[in-house]
């Protein structure tokens, strides 16, 4: 099998060839070309390096499909797709894009009626999947770090989208990756990296956080996430009449399910389909769902946002808001006819690539005079500058209806004034401690030492003082409102659309009657 540079702009276009490749609107061949350019580029060093593993050209070829088809599977919208639409379309379903991938290479080999030893075939497909469990136990276990490294999360394939990610935003990283792919060295049957290039490695993890916290998080994607919801929203209006989501599991049908579902649902005339039509419409129109609130939140908290901030507490807690302005006949109209349907409550978990854990720590290195002495980084070996959990979590508050902003946010923030109320003091202060710093996590009160006086000048003596982190729970700020954004319950946002929107049929969204 040749070398597959991504650079060659000589080479076929994937999408005039026969089969999977050719009938899918190939989300980035350039991203899935370099992700084997680099599994063949790092499998090709350690073969040269250490002939002593047995790498074959096999192994190479195997690792190189593998790279190449990772990303098959990933349906209209990319993660949009297995990360909101199926879990909503088929409850309780563990599908993932990667099992996808691995069904539609099978339709690939049978459908271009390509010879591939089974053995082969297992082995590509357990790579795509990450899991050496699914192949022969004869297969090298250290390759599968190569495309969807399970281990700690660093392979080729972030070793690409981060960079080139951070080159198309403006942002270049200096970084070398043949240097890092010339670093790897397998050694306790997991490839390791040389310790000169922890800094290097630990700043890929970091990019990787920055890009969602700064570009795919920011305010500009506020309106990408709202109609991230509206597509999802407008798939599920449809699935009864398009059956949309079982299309997954028919590969013959699912090569076809490309982006341009949306295009087919807006240009069917079935009149069922007037609901779905309607929400596409205001994307067209830029009437987008509107973000109400947001709050970043320490990883620890997770589970008890989750669980006391849902579509439902907060319109029950609507339906409770008291006051001047909740009196206005206008605001009261708007509280009486809010649905649980026209709330969205996001949660968007940004982390170094293993959620609250530092990568790192499951990475091991060697050094140049111990190169068969695999270790972990300590703190203090490549930085003391790191955070106390590598991930956080975002809360981002939306509603359907621009007229419900103001009672939206609202009831939101009653729903995060009771969590304190609600929420057991022991296990409180568990998570309080845990989101202290090391220094301080022995004890919830830390000594200040005042500062040595001046050549001179003496001080009265005084006695020892305490700063507590929190004198309770319940006043951690936590679960405080965010100041930028607030309004009152009357507030409804101006429409973007110049000129004012353009007259159209209301449908509503969720009964599909007019």
């Amino acid at each position: 099998m040749s070398n597959i540079d991504p650079e060659d702009n000589e080479s076929d276009d994937p999408r005039n060839k026969k089969g999977v490749v050719g009938a899918r609107s190939v989300k980035d061949p350039i991203h899935d070309m370099s992700v084997a350019y680099l599994a063949r580029s790092m499998a090709s060093h350690l073969q040269a390096n250490q002939p002593d593993l047995g790498i074959t050209d096999r192994d190479i070829e195997c690792v190189e499909i593998a790279g190449l088809c990772h990303d098959l599977g990933h349906g209209p919208w990319s993660h949009v797709w297995d990360g909101l639409f199926i879990p909503k379309a088929m409850p309780g379903s563990t599908w993932k894009h990667e099992d996808a991938s691995v069904m539609m290479f099978d339709y690939l080999v049978n459908d271009n009626k390509i010879t591939l030893d089974l053995r082969d075939n297992r082995f590509i497909k357990a790579l795509i999947d990450g899991d050496p469990t699914k192949c022969s136990p004869n297969e090298k276990r250290f390759l599968f770090d190569i495309v969807a490294n399970k281990r700690n999360g660093l392979d080729v394939d972030k070793f690409d989208y981060i960079p080139r990610d951070s080159h198309m935003i403006g942002d270049k990283m200096n970084i070398a990756l043949m240097r890092i792919i010339n670093s790897a060295r397998v050694l306790d049957d997991q490839i390791c990296y040389d310790i000169k290039d922890a800094n290097l490695i630990y700043e890929i993890c970091a990019t990787r956080f920055k890009l969602h916290k700064m570009v795919y998080s920011h305010k500009a994607g506020i309106a990408a996430k709202a109609i991230e919801h509206m597509i999802i929203d407008a798939l599920l209006l449809a699935e009864p009449i398009m059956k949309i989501a079982e299309q997954v599991n028919h590969p013959e049908k699912y090569v076809y399910l490309t982006d341009d579902i949306m295009g087919r649902i807006e240009a069917n005339p079935d009149p069922r389909l007037a609901p779905a039509q309607a929400i596409f419409e205001r994307i067209r129109t830029r009437d987008l769902y509107r973000m109400v609130d947001f709050k970043v939140i320490d990883f620890p908290w997770d589970a008890v946002f989750r669980e006391s901030i849902t579509p439902e507490k907060i319109v029950a807690a609507v339906k409770t808001l008291s006051g001047e302005e909740v009196k206005k006949a206008s605001v009261a109209t708007i509280v009486s006819k809010l649905r649980v349907e026209d709330v969205i409550c996001d949660f968007s978990m940004m982390h170094y690539g293993m959620k609250e854990h530092n990568p790192l720590d499951f990475v091991k290195f060697y050094s140049k005079r111990h190169p068969d002495k695999p270790e972990k980084a300590e703190r203090g070996v490549y930085s003391n500058l790191m955070p106390q959990f590598h991930a956080e979590l975002l809360i981002r508050i939306y509603t359907k209806t621009a007229e419900s902003f103001g009672v939206v946010q609202a009831g939101y923030r009653k729903c995060l004034a009771a969590i304190p109320t609600q929420l057991d003091e022991a296990k409180a202060q568990l998570i309080l401690k845990q989101t202290m710093s090391e220094s301080s996590s022995s004890s919830m009160a830390t000594e200040l030492t005042p500062p040595p006086d001046p050549p001179g000048m003496t001080t009265p003596p005084r006695g020892k003082r305490t700063l507590s982190r929190v004198s309770s729970f319940k006043d951690d700020a936590t679960f405080s409102n965010n100041s930028f954004t607030t309004v009152a319950p009357s507030f409804v946002p101006p429409s973007p659309t110049r000129g004012g929107p353009k007259k159209r049929r209301k449908v509503d969204t969720v009964t599909g009657h007019a």
